[in-house]
């Protein structure tokens, strides 16, 4: 049966590469459903005010409150929303108390519906600290004569509206703002999907020692029977 050791010790090597594989993505699996539960305690935070200088990194999703004017030209940036359909998300800068101008996501409109008119004198807004990464090899090239755009690129929309490269999603408004719904900063977009690669590795550990499992049977009848194998 010696020639039964080298196929087993490949067979289980495999196998056990398998399940490592597995076992890392388990890992990976409680990391990110860590990092999840912190971000999300994180975003429903007490509301603090506009830091001075907002770093991308330290104050993603930091939750503020913002009060001022909001003036000037509205972004549309062109989205799919699973439960709205179509529509465009409302970028607007925001005049601070302060004196700062900054950047305000007020949430999603229908394709079909109006522009809302900027609401008069002095606002207030809460919500959450941005920078999303929406822009890859196939995005399209904003139109800015139809005002159609099609990624919130913080550094290009405050270039654009002459503001401070600081967004925050609205998440309630002291206005009434016509057809906006707020689309506020969730979880949602950040992928986990590792518990179906913990799946994939450890089902195919599963089928691999099935299948040594099939082999070594086989080799080991022809060796007791080499007659009747051939």
């Amino acid at each position: 049966m010696r020639r039964l050791i080298l196929p087993l010790i490949l067979g289980l090597v495999g196998a056990a590469i398998l399940i490592s594989l597995g076992n890392w993505q388990l890992r990976r699996l409680a990391e990110k459903e860590a990092y999840l539960a912190e971000v999300e305690a994180l975003i429903g935070a007490t509301p603090v005010a506009l830091p001075a200088v907002p770093d991308p990194v330290v104050d993603r999703f930091l939750p503020v409150t913002v009060s001022g004017r909001l003036s000037g030209e509205t972004v549309r940036v062109l989205v799919s929303h699973k439960k709205m359909g179509a529509g465009y998300r409302l970028i607007t800068a925001l005049e601070t108390d302060a004196g700062r101008r900054i950047l305000v996501d007020r949430g999603f409109i229908r394709v079909a519906a109006p522009m809302p008119d900027l609401p008069e004198g002095p606002v207030e807004v809460t919500g959450n600290l941005h920078w999303p990464q929406e822009r890859d090899g196939y995005t399209p090239d904003n139109d800015l004569v139809d005002n159609m755009w099609f990624a919130r690129e913080v550094p290009v929309l405050a270039d654009h509206l002459k503001t401070e490269e600081v967004m925050v999603i609205a998440r309630a408004t002291s206005f009434t703002d016509p057809g906006v719904t707020p689309l506020a900063v969730g979880t949602e977009g950040i992928p986990n999907d590792h518990l179906e690669y913990v799946v994939t590795w450890y089902g195919l550990a599963a089928v691999w020692l099935a299948m040594l499992g099939l082999f070594l049977w086989r080799m080991y009848k022809s060796a007791r029977n080499p007659l009747k194998e051939t």
